[in-house]
């Protein structure tokens, strides 16, 4: 059931609080940084989107603004606690969806979605892994569709200063730092994604990059 050196599933007391938490973190920037990204994705009224790792729901909750009550959401997540907040959330949203599933298993989608997107989440798996979630992307994109991973950038590590060194060895997961160092677009590209975009934010250490099938 995954690999030890992963740490995908909030549990406990951080899933509970992992609203505020974010929030406190960032000094009450979260939520306008999320509204930034969610507008670069270009999403349109009517559009369908899967969330693979949707937490509390929040991200899902503006992506609905966009599309409006003619799309339709659905995210994907394993913990409960997350999966109840998000439920509680977007309860008065018929047209959205919150299904427990692990990510890197086979998913019962086939060019459905005009959007897939997964937030912090990827840099979280093996290889081999991150390999089956973005095979499960393209299969559940329609023909045209994009895949937004909102995650790290790419680069080295030992030239970064001491404090991002150590939030990467001693706070994130262990395969934090190896995310880093991947060539994301080679992945991608031998799964069948072109035509990459991508977005910088805080200091280019974050990047949203969409990948069209």
């Amino acid at each position: 059931m995954g690999s030890p050196r992963t740490k995908v599933e909030v549990k406990g007391f951080e899933a509970r609080h992992y609203d505020r938490l974010m929030d406190i973190i960032t000094l009450g920037q979260y939520g306008r940084y999320l509204q930034n990204v969610i507008a670069a994705m270009n999403i349109q009224p009517g559009d369908a989107i899967l969330d693979l790792g949707s937490g509390t729901g929040r991200n899902i909750c503006l992506m609905e603004q966009y599309t409006g009550p003619s799309g339709r959401l659905v995210g994907l997540d394993i913990g409960e606690e997350m999966l109840a907040q998000a439920r509680e959330r977007c309860k008065h949203l018929p047209h959205v969806t919150f299904i427990k599933q692990r990510i890197e298993e086979p998913l019962p989608f086939n060019e459905e979605f005009d959007h897939v997107t997964i937030s912090f989440v990827l840099h979280g798996f093996e290889n081999e892994d991150k390999e089956k979630i973005i095979a499960n992307a393209y299969k559940a994109l329609k023909p045209g569709g994009t895949f937004w991973i909102l995650d790290y950038n790419e680069f080295d590590l030992s030239k970064k200063p001491f404090f991002i060194k150590f939030l990467f060895t001693r706070v994130e997961c262990p395969l934090a730092a190896e995310f880093v160092a991947l060539d994301l677009r080679s992945m991608l590209r031998q799964h069948g994604f072109q035509e990459f975009q991508e977005h910088l934010y805080a200091r280019r250490y974050i990047r949203l990059l969409g990948a069209k099938k």
